[in-house]
């Protein structure tokens, strides 16, 4: 029944003193140009929905969630227990859920007021509060449409952090994304600062090669010309994290690899509500993660600082970082909010440098650099404004900015046997990344033939104005950042270069819903992009007694300008509301980036003539849950790149007799594979009664092939492509009783080419080491937690067999060379919550 302007005016009323937990519900801004007779149009044709949640005593429920799992929005009860929530459809169906309480599914009529009651679960601990966790999760995760955005038929994985039993502190990508198939990882001695996320192919290095978003933001120090991410949200921070595969060009970029987004925690519904984790662990290691969080009225604010340092395994390996992050929130209405992101990473890391495999098989904890910095500052800025017009209707505008730094220090020869000899000249690069833009999208749900379907349109500007530059550091030993010019007038490699660059988009999908069951999304994404290089480079080279034999200073100005569209469309049918087969191909991009365009790195070389990478990738899959017991996700997959960026031997161009790695668009590549993860709940199989007791176990298989089809360079064609071990394999299980848990996790990863060349390992090779295979190799994990009150105990073992391995050859920094992944490394957290 249509409300009058009166009813309506009232409801607001009414609605002003509810308080709202952002993130889930649908709301409402102010957008100028709307008139009034537009807004009262909205009203007059929306139903209430309206109730009361009580507890079994019948006293009101404040701060209970009310989720609409259609559309994935929700609000909270107020002081009273009272919800409303309008909509233009007669019956909705919604969940009812507060921690401590069962969570009750009903049926609401519009006009019809009904009273929720929800019972107090008795003994709370920690594994039902994860069977709820397990049973929300399944209502929340990604669907077919979620806010603006559409995931139909898509290759989408979810991690919900709060439910892994993990090392957190140092954000151990084994264990936090062990349940995303396929993904292969660069394992370095950070305490966790920086993600090396690849797979398919794709090489891990800072996850270059995905499109990396926080709260739905970039992160990276630039999304076309240098899209590496020095920066990580901590996983204490983070509530879920979103891998949305290749398709995910069309609404989020062109990069072959996909999306992540990392979902930071929601606001507590508490007016204050705070955390304290304290880490101590191997090698010095210590952080403190303390956040702040609450709603009151319209408004609501989470934030965390965290610290973190440590010595590392091996000499020179000292770190120490900061993490500042504030989230504010203001919902004018139930469809109207405002939320602004601001954050600060600063850390600052010894680098003990890269090792050859004869060291390394000697002893991997030496390091011969004892001069080796690096320091990065990075500061993110995001305003979004999301609103709903109507149930069907959403709008999400951001404005997203970022103030970077990053700089390296020290000795950088590609002989890394050669130890560095203090009081000599240092390389120093150094690199300012500013850049900023706007991204908006329109998502209206309309009825075809009966059934729901949905169109999405959205447009990103984006623009940005970096430099790097390259010249002599001090002979301090110490974290100088300064050029030392007047020191070392002849320093052999200088440059200084500023990167201009623009970005357009338009992207459009469809969603038609042909029947229950059957969808079909096809999409597109227009791109303009200006990618320009503006400065000069200069070789100086001098005899043995310091006299200049050649100077050279050649001026640059590099611009590349294109358009191009990318296109791609996704099948989905269920044959049952647990059951799911899913295709999609898709269309990708990659454009070429600063390193592409000029280098630093004494061990590698490039082409002049390098160019973009093209390509497509293709999903088919079938995904699924048998009740509450078994859940499954299996796919087949093809990754096809043209004018594929890569590296092989060849000599130095500069007329040097020293060999180098040569990156150039080596031909065309194919990676194909069979993944599968399977998860299978034990305790509800044969304890379901047992509702103190949790037991589960997963599997997480890839087996991937792939080959170099067709190829100008010399011995290429028919080589396996680069970063590809046929076998990726990840198994363990979670068992817990009471407020216990424990976990047991195994990774394997079989042998892998680290060049097109497919270059053999010497294990004698006591000169580069940036050239070989990474072995095969295997980690085994052990986490466990107990909870007491508002007190938190967590502890992990990673690599409790004491294997040493390496996951990566750095042809640059922070190598040159092999780069040893930790061994045994033991760590304790205490948690405290308020």
């Amino acid at each position: 029944m249509p409300l009058t302007l009166t009813q309506t005016l009232t409801l607001q009323k009414n609605m002003n003193h509810l308080p709202i937990k952002p993130g889930y519900c649908r709301l409402k801004t102010l957008l100028a140009g709307f008139s009034i007779l537009f807004f009262l149009s909205q009203h007059l044709s929306a139903q209430s929905h309206t109730g009361v949640v009580a507890d079994e005593n019948n006293a009101a429920l404040t701060g209970v969630q009310v989720i609409n799992p259609e559309n994935g929005t929700s609000i909270l009860t107020g002081p009273d227990g009272t919800f409303v929530i309008e909509s233009t459809k007669e019956k909705l169906h919604l969940v009812f859920c507060k921690e401590g309480y069962t969570i009750i599914e009903e049926d609401i009529t519009a006009s019809k007021p009904v009273t929720i009651i929800l019972q107090q679960i008795t003994e709370l601990n920690e594994v039902v509060i994860e069977r709820n966790r397990e049973k929300l999760f399944a209502l929340t995760h990604l669907k077919d449409i979620e806010g603006a955005s559409i995931y139909a038929g898509k290759k989408t994985e979810v991690i919900e952090v709060d439910k892994l039993t993990a090392n957190k502190a140092v954000n151990n990508m084994r264990q936090v994304y062990a349940q995303v198939v396929g993904l292969t990882f660069n394992e370095n001695s950070d305490g966790g600062l920086q993600l090396n996320i690849g797979g398919r192919g794709l090489n891990p290095n800072r996850t270059s090669n995905f499109n990396t978003r926080q709260n739905g933001y970039d992160i990276s120090a630039d999304v076309l010309g240098y899209p590496e991410s020095y920066y990580t949200p901590p996983t204490e921070g983070v509530e879920r994290i979103q891998v949305i595969r290749g398709a995910a060009s069309l609404q989020y970029g062109t990069q072959f690899g996909g999306l992540v987004n990392f979902v930071m925690h929601k606001p507590s519904a508490k007016p204050i509500e705070i955390t304290l984790r304290n880490t101590a662990g191997s090698y010095g290691m210590y952080s403190n993660f303390t956040s702040l969080s609450g709603t009151a009225g319209k408004f609501s604010y989470y934030t965390f600082f965290n610290y973190k340092q440590g010595d590392g395994f091996r000499p020179n390996a000292q770190y120490n970082s900061r993490n500042f992050f504030i989230n504010l929130n203001y919902a004018f209405t139930p469809k109207t909010s405002l939320h602004f992101d601001y954050t600060m990473f600063d850390y600052l890391a010894k680098q003990p440098g890269g090792l050859t495999d004869y060291m390394f098989n000697q002893d991997m904890f030496q390091s011969n650099r004892t001069r080796n910095w690096f320091d990065v500052n990075w500061n993110l800025y995001s305003l979004r404004f999301n609103h709903a017009f109507t149930d069907d209707a959403r709008l999400e505008v951001q404005l997203f900015g970022l103030n970077a730094s990053r700089s390296a220090l020290g000795y950088l020869t590609n002989r890394v046997a050669t130890a560095d000899v203090p009081g000599t000249v240092r390389d120093l690069i150094k690199g300012e990344f500013v850049n900023g833009g706007a991204e908006a999208k329109f998502l209206q749900q309309y009825n075809l033939k009966g059934q729901k379907s949905a169109f999405m349109v959205g447009a990103k500007y984006y623009r940005a104005r970096n430099t790097a530059t390259q010249g002599p550091g001090s002979s301090d030993s110490g974290a100088d950042f300064s050029f030392a010019n007047t020191e070392f007038p002849n320093y052999t490699s200088q440059s200084d270069y500023t990167y201009p660059n623009q970005n357009i988009a338009l992207f459009a999908e469809n969603m038609f819903r042909l029947s229950p069951v059957f969808t079909v999304t096809p999409g597109i994404r227009f791109e303009n992009i200006s990618t320009k290089a503006d400065g000069y480079w200069r070789r100086i080279n001098t005899d043995q007694a310091g006299n200049v034999i050649l100077d050279i200073l050649e001026q640059e100005n590099i611009e590349k300008n294109r358009n191009f569209l990318l296109a791609g469309i996704g099948f989905s049918y269920k044959p049952s509301a647990k059951t799911e087969w899913y295709a999609n191909v898709s269309q990708n991009y990659r454009s070429v980036t600063f390193n592409d365009i000029r280098t630093a790195s004494p061990g590698l070389a490039i082409d002049p003539t390098i160019t973009d990478e093209k390509g497509f990738t293709f999903d088919l899959g079938l995904r699924g849950k048998i009740d509450d017991r078994f859940s499954f996700d299996t796919n087949i997959y093809a990754l096809y790149y043209n004018d594929k960026i890569g590296e092989y031997l060849a000599p130095n161009p500069n007329g040097s007799a020293a060999v180098v790695r040569y990156r150039s668009n080596i031909g065309t590549a194919l990676t194909y594979g069979w993944e599968m993860l399977a998860d299978w709940n034990i305790s509800n199989t044969f304890f379901k009664e047992n509702e103190k007791f949790l037991w589960t176990a997963f599997i997480n298989n890839a087996l991937t092939g792939s080959e170099y089809l067709q190829s100008d360079a010399p011995n290429i064609e028919g080589n396996m492509v680069e970063f590809v071990p046929l076998v990726n394999l990840k198994a363990g299980t979670t068992a817990g009783y009471g407020n216990f848990k424990a976990s047991l996790q195994l990774t394997y990863l079989s042998e892998q080419f680290t060049d097109s060349g497919n270059t053999v390992t010497d294990a004698n090779d006591n000169t580069y080491g940036i050239f070989g295979q990474i072995p095969s190799y295997y980690v085994a994990d052990f986490s466990a937690s107990y909870t007491w009150r508002n007190f938190k105990l967590e502890g992990s073992i990673n690599n409790f067999t004491n294997n040493y391995y390496f996951t990566r050859r750095a042809t640059g920094y922070p190598g040159p060379g092999i780069l040893p992944s930790d061994p045994r490394t033991f760590y304790v957290t205490l948690q405290v919550k308020l």
